[in-house]
């Protein structure tokens, strides 16, 4: 039986491709992004306790009572938004099935969402699942800044949806309140709805503050929010997210995850909820944590022949390899593992069509022997 396939430009993801040529080439792996240290003891220990106490069978839909109200807390206190525990708040299967599950329960057939490249590769497919067309805005090199203008250009009658991310993956780049301003002047009046991808939300350096939606009032009624357990906690494994929503709006989006996961992992839920209560400081010394691998790594690849971009957000170190190789990113980046023996990450699976840049995402989550070991080999090239 031949099946027509409903995402044809959809294949293996490049982080799965990149890991696995790194296992099997016995490569330092800066690809995919994912702490190679462990979560938090306590947090380990609270799931362990979880399930020994039984806590094993299905959890309700939405999330348990304890970790919906310990996310509502930290939404206050952080941003200054009361959300309704038992309307506004779901937890799901990780943020990918949060992105899936809010781009499905708003976006019809026809409509058309606004995203910025180079994008987070799910968001397109999602987009295409619902019989919807993704408009592609490049973000504006090398800032990864957004052209207000170009997004006011892009708006149709069809436009449904924008799709923002910040801090930004791959790039680092976060958004202003400045920015929000204008997301909220282009909106206002109209039935667009707005996609935030927060899931980087607690990683943002030299004092700056994350300009989460949340703190927006016009915009957070138009909004879902994704949030990450696995960044914040470090434990991507155990996919656990959550989106947050106007009542009306998750009421849609509850009608979609009911039946795409239903519920999420109750013994990490139970193990979150005791976590944030007792060790509240986790997130808040979270930006400090990272800051400090981010600047050991930039000085580990100073003497390097790679020209470092700058790093506002996130767990990503871009770089400019133009003075090494003139090649495409994705002919340097299997140049680069199979030779330099060091595992990166391309740009070009991150646009619509290729920029023509020459940069590569290494991610900087990492133990300080991991950062070591690919400083060495990266300075050597």
């Amino acid at each position: 039986m031949i099946i027509d396939t409903k995402l044809p430009k959809v294949g293996t993801t490049i982080f799965t491709v990149m890991s696995q040529l790194a296992m099997e080439h016995k490569a330092v792996n800066l690809g995919q992004g994912f702490p190679d240290f462990e979560p938090p003891q306590p947090l380990r220990d609270s799931l362990n306790r979880a399930m020994n106490e039984g806590r094993n069978q299905y959890a309700p839909m939405h999330g348990i009572a304890p970790l919906r109200e310990q996310i509502a807390a930290k939404t206050e206190r952080l941003y200054g938004r009361k959300v309704n525990v038992d309307t506004d708040i779901t937890v799901t299967s990780g943020a990918t099935e949060a992105l899936f599950s809010a781009i499905a329960a708003v976006v019809r057939a026809g409509d058309e969402v606004i995203m910025f490249d180079p994008a987070y590769d799910s968001y397109e497919p999602a987009i295409e699942l619902q019989g919807a067309r993704a408009v592609h805005i490049p973000l504006t090199v090398p800032a990864f800044s957004i052209d207000w203008q170009r997004v006011r250009d892009a708006i149709t009658p069809k436009t449904r949806m924008i799709l923002i991310n910040s801090p930004h993956n791959p790039s680092g780049a976060v958004l202003s309140s400045a920015d929000l301003e204008e997301l909220a002047s282009i909106v206002r009046d109209t039935d667009i709805v707005v996609l935030s991808d927060e899931v980087y939300e607690h990683i943002v350096y030299d004092g700056a503050q994350h300009e989460s939606v949340l703190r927006h009032p016009e915009l957070a009624d138009r909004s879902f929010v994704i949030s990450s357990f696995g960044k914040t906690y470090h434990c991507t494994g155990w996919k656990l997210g959550y989106a947050i929503a106007p009542a009306a709006f998750s009421a849609e989006f509850r009608k979609v995850h009911q039946y795409l996961t239903f519920c999420t992992f109750h013994p990490a839920q139970v193990a979150f909820a005791e976590f944030m209560a007792n060790h509240p400081e986790h997130y808040m010394e979270l930006p400090a944590f990272y800051q400090t691998k981010r600047d050991r790594f930039r000085d580990l690849l100073r003497p390097s022949r790679f020209k470092l971009l700058d790093v506002p957000g996130g767990y990503f170190q871009l770089v400019d390899y133009s003075a090494i190789r003139d090649e495409d990113d994705l002919a340097f980046s299997r140049w680069l593992l199979l030779q330099g023996g060091v595992a990166a990450i391309p740009l070009t699976p991150f646009y619509e069509s290729a920029p023509g840049t020459r940069l590569l995402r290494l991610c900087f989550a990492k133990s300080d022997a991991t950062m070591d070991a690919a400083a060495e080999r990266l300075c050597q090239l």
